[in-house]
């Protein structure tokens, strides 16, 4: 009887939100300024943050035990999502004075703490995709080698009818016809004296 499998959904949105957040952080938060050149505190702490998400809820996913509390991770996202919204409202003071834009890499921190929100939000509502892995039988796999694509083979062709059969001599070889039937036939023929 095969067993249903859980997967945890909210860890692997989570996980892949503080990924993004970390990658984020590589790329230009501000015209030619990176997340790691910007900031003197906050690069470190949004890092530490992201790792921490992770941590917790790769716990919450039965990675290892005990499992750190999925409100835990909650709070570490929000506090991540208002660690980036802080700094897309008020821009650090080197970023101010030379009067730059901000750039792709504040967009990407914004939607990788976003997905570790909705991926602790889940986690804390434990939603996981379930599914249920299939025993092959010989039927399946005689089925995967059918050919499907529903054409159906022509019929095969109708024999043709038998004629009249020419007369064998019982003593010679039955694929010969026999030329005369009213020829003598050869003395090994047990039907005739």
């Amino acid at each position: 009887m095969p067993r249903q499998r859980q997967v945890a959904l909210g860890p692997l949105v989570a996980a892949a939100g503080a990924v993004l957040l970390i990658v984020s952080l590589f790329l230009d938060w501000y015209e030619g300024i990176t997340g790691f050149t910007a900031f003197e505190f906050v690069d470190l702490l949004l890092v530490l943050l992201a790792v921490a998400a992770i941590v917790s809820l790769a716990g919450g996913a039965g990675l290892f035990e005990p499992a750190p509390p999925s409100a835990v991770a909650l709070g570490v996202a929000l506090f991540t999502i208002f660690v980036v919204l802080t700094q897309i409202i008020n821009d650090p003071p080197m970023v101010v004075l030379t009067e730059r834009d901000q750039d792709i890499g504040i967009w990407l921190a914004l939607s990788g703490a976003g997905l570790m929100v909705a991926g602790a939000v889940l986690g804390y509502a434990s939603i996981s995709l379930a599914f249920e892995p299939r025993q092959r039988t010989r039927a399946d796999e005689r089925a995967r080698d059918r050919d499907v694509t529903s054409v159906t083979p022509p019929p095969a062709p109708d024999k043709p009818e038998p004629g009249p059969r020419r007369p064998v001599a019982s003593g010679d070889d039955p694929t010969r016809p026999l030329a005369d039937p009213a020829a003598p036939r050869r003395s090994d023929d047990p039907t005739r004296p």
